[in-house]
């Protein structure tokens, strides 16, 4: 049995990486994961490793200082919060006007109130913005009356790095195509390489969204489903992506199958209105990240994956393996294609998780990195 609990587990993280800025990393702007690796890693029944992991996390790369709150922000003055959508310099202000916000309503009234002001700018931070708020939407859901104001400031933060990362992608969505996902997924046209597929190459195609062949087709070709069925396609699809495509960097895609699991755990708190516009704006990310990472559909749609796993372990030792990786997007990804896999259970999530935890470098027990997993 776990010695501690979920939120004992939760908040002693949120306490422990309180100190931590909103990115890391030497020359890169890297988001900081912590409090959502600790968040998931103890979804995955892993408290009693959480406060360990922290540890390791806190070793692994340094990160930056936080920016400082300068000039405040006036929720009710549109004139005042908009122009800093999107301004880092001001992920400090943005901080301290949700801690204020929080401070006097209920976390879902907040959430109801930005959630539409922020949604054209889903992408911030490679969707790190939206996935870093709902894991503190679900610590707060799960803890109720006992949340701790240590829970709301992460709120609070995750709902201001979404504001100073904030991102729009060319173009608006709308669900009124022919095509459900799957179809949606095999008829997008994919940009051929010139050379290999590098950091570099990514960046400059999502900066040249608009002048891609197909990408402005693509945002209106998805049919519209219930949001709970969509999200589950969603997932699923792009849990085959990633299956699909071993030669790509192992990270990006990713976040093909975490932001709409991520979205999943908040649209219950929403109101029924902002389910459509979410799952477009998710589809046009999606979209986004087949463009700029992917060159050819590879192996999509295929078994091919089973060739790379033929040894995919139990269900319930995926939870732990990624404790052992230590790897904080191993962690988020596993905790995500396991709870999918729970409201749909297609192989191709757990097949997925363990590819990821095979792919992607394993953090070593001092807090460095090591080879990828065999």
């Amino acid at each position: 049995m776990p010695s501690i609990s979920y939120s004992d587990a939760l908040n002693g993280a949120l306490e422990r990486m309180d100190d931590l800025g909103y990115e890391r990393g030497q020359g890169v702007d890297l988001a900081n994961h912590g409090p959502m690796g600790a968040e998931a890693l103890a979804l995955l029944g892993q408290v009693d490793e959480v406060a360990r992991w922290v540890g390791r996390y806190r070793k692994a790369m340094e990160h930056h200082e936080p920016p400082a709150a300068r000039f405040a922000l006036d929720p009710a003055d549109e004139a005042s919060w908009r122009p800093a959508l999107g301004t880092f310099r001001r992920a400090g202000d943005w901080e301290r006007l949700f801690v204020r916000e929080l401070a006097k309503a209920h976390w879902r009234e907040v959430l109801v109130r930005w959630w539409p002001r922020l949604l054209p700018g889903l992408f911030a931070g490679l969707t790190h913005g939206v996935i870093r708020t709902a894991h503190a939407v679900r610590g707060l859901y799960a803890t109720g009356d006992r949340s701790t104001a240590l829970q709301l400031k992460e709120l609070a933060r995750g709902l201001a790095y979404w504001a100073a990362r904030y991102s729009e992608l060319p173009g608006r969505p709308r669900l009124h195509g022919p095509h459900e996902l799957p179809d949606a997924v095999a008829t997008l046209p994919r940009v051929p390489l010139d050379g290999p597929m590098g950091p570099g190459t990514a960046l400059h195609r999502l900066d040249t969204l608009a002048e891609l062949p197909g990408y402005g087709e693509s945002l209106e070709t998805l049919a519209p489903q219930q949001a709970p069925r969509l999200l589950s396609e969603m997932t699923a699809q792009f849990a085959d992506v990633y299956l699909g495509h071993p030669e790509v960097y192992p990270v990006p895609l990713i976040h093909g199958v975490t932001a709409p699991a991520a979205v999943r755990l908040v649209l219950p708190h929403l109101p029924h209105e902002l389910h459509e516009p979410t799952l477009a704006r998710l589809w046009q990310v999606q979209s986004a990240f087949l463009f700029a990472f992917t060159s050819d559909r590879r192996d999509e749609g295929t078994a091919a994956w089973q060739s790379e796993i033929p040894d995919l372990p139990p269900l319930d030792e995926l939870g732990a393996r990624a404790a052992e990786h230590g790897d904080e997007h191993v962690i988020k990804f596993t905790e995500a294609c396991l709870r999918e896999y729970a409201l749909r259970p297609d192989p191709r999530y757990p097949a997925a998780a363990f590819a990821a935890q095979r792919r992607i470098t394993r953090l070593d027990a001092g807090g460095g990195v090591r080879g990828a997993a065999s």
